[in-house]
């Protein structure tokens, strides 16, 4: 069985350190480029669907936090606030929801805008318990995929199924199966949202957002549970639910429908009639944290990560010092074309040690004498691949072309069989 926390440590990939504090993991090298990697998979997808990309600070004031109801409702999982005196009180934020709105504010809309969508891939901290904290699925300092959709009413469903459909492409393409889907709604005792602390107390508005989900669910055809008591504070949410490799189910993805914020930050837009409306705020995250993402991610693959999010794609082992020369051009090749490749010399071992010490990479190039004697085709290499197979001898360009191909395609497969 896989633990993120273990594999993190044996793979180079993330650690802690007292220093820092718990649930403050920091990023080695090949955990960096694996989140690079996966980040910037996430940005392009939102470019394609009609996204585009802000940057808020992850400090507010703390009236920003009373005027969204964090305040309130979720001020037992923030930071204290930081007095800088003269009464100004700034609050680590818990969320990028506030943020969002503010910058939506900015700037008068016209219904020809809608829906506008926002997106972030930013930070916000929880004050959780250390008790609770570990690896990277419970952590104080979180990086969310977060975004935001301002649309008219008639527009809410169908931006809502399409946020579904960018979930379910994402989870294709990284190799993750989701286990269920949950729209998670208030406790019984405050069914409605009825107020009483935890929920905002707004009957009206809690039927209209859950009728909504209801109908996103029934229209995309997408099994799902009803839960009480795992609603966010300000409404209810569709969470797609993952499980670890013990079953224990989390929360990676969530879709939720929202008119509390727009009404608390007084949001508008200007209508045909020329007069002020309210949007609906949808609420969307493809892959939740990066953190709880990629501790999933190192648990599903162990380590073999697609071709696409490997930290290394291709290690170049030369068999003697006399191919070095061969294997460093070849690296070179594969630099410039945008490969993730990594030369393993002899002074590293031995070709059998290398060659079990790079058994996570997909693709490993072993150089000897007849490869390196192939002038003719510009050097070739023996190829190895991770599941074992040897497609044997093949020209360093059409290497490096196949493997970009692959790395393109985003797909399991390893190699395309001519």
């Amino acid at each position: 069985m896989h633990d993120h926390r273990r594999l993190g440590r044996e793979l180079d990939l993330f650690d802690t350190d007292p220093l820092m504090g718990a649930g403050l993991p920091y990023w080695l090298p090949d955990g960096a480029t694996l989140r690079h990697a996966l980040e910037e998979y996430i940005r392009e997808a939102e470019r394609g669907a009609g996204y585009r990309h802000v940057h808020s600070p992850v400090l507010g004031k703390r009236e920003l936090y009373e005027i969204s109801g964090h305040w309130d409702h979720y001020s037992e999982d923030m930071f204290p606030p930081m007095d800088l005196g003269g009464g100004e009180q700034l609050v680590l934020r818990p969320s990028l929801c506030p943020h969002h709105a503010l910058i939506y504010r900015s700037r008068s809309h016209s219904y020809r805008e809608l829906p506008f969508r926002m997106a972030e891939l930013g930070g916000m901290y929880r004050s959780e318990l250390s008790g609770v904290l570990g690896g990277l699925t419970r952590v104080r300092a979180i990086h969310l995929n977060d975004a935001h959709v301002f649309c008219t009413l008639d527009q809410a469903v169908d931006e809502a199924r399409a946020a579904l459909e960018l979930i379910a492409r994402a989870y294709a393409d990284l190799g993750i199966r989701a286990v269920r889907h949950r729209l998670s709604l208030p406790s019984a005792a405050q069914e409605g949202g009825a107020g009483g602390g935890k929920y905002v107390a707004d009957p009206e508005l809690w039927r209209r957002a859950t009728a909504l989900l209801h109908e996103v669910l029934d229209a995309s055809g997408i099994p799902y549970e009803a839960a009480e008591g795992e609603a966010a504070f300000y409404g209810p949410k569709i969470d797609v639910q993952i499980a670890d490799p013990a079953g224990r189910e989390a929360t990676l993805s969530t879709v939720q429908i929202d008119f509390h914020q727009p009404e608390r930050f007084d949001l508008h837009y200007i209508g045909p009639d020329g007069a002020r409306h309210r949007p609906v705020m949808v609420h969307r995250s493809i892959i939740g944290s990066v953190e709880r993402a990629v501790a999933h991610l190192i648990e599903q693959h162990g380590g073999a990560f697609p071709v696409w999010l490997a930290p290394v794609q291709l290690v170049i082992l030369p068999v003697s010092d006399a191919q070095t020369e061969q294997a460093e051009r070849l690296l070179h090749q594969a630099l410039g074309q945008g490969l993730r490749a990594e030369l393993a010399g002899p002074g590293q071992g031995t070709l059998g040690a290398r060659i079990r010490a790079a058994r996570l990479v997909p693709y490993q190039a072993v150089i000897g004498e007849r490869e390196a004697a192939a002038e003719a085709d510009g050097g070739r290499a023996a190829v190895r691949l991770r599941d074992g197979r040897k497609p044997g001898a093949v020209p360093a360009a059409e290497l490096i072309t196949r493997i970009a191909a692959r790395a393109k395609a985003r797909g399991p497969e390893l190699w395309d069989g001519r």
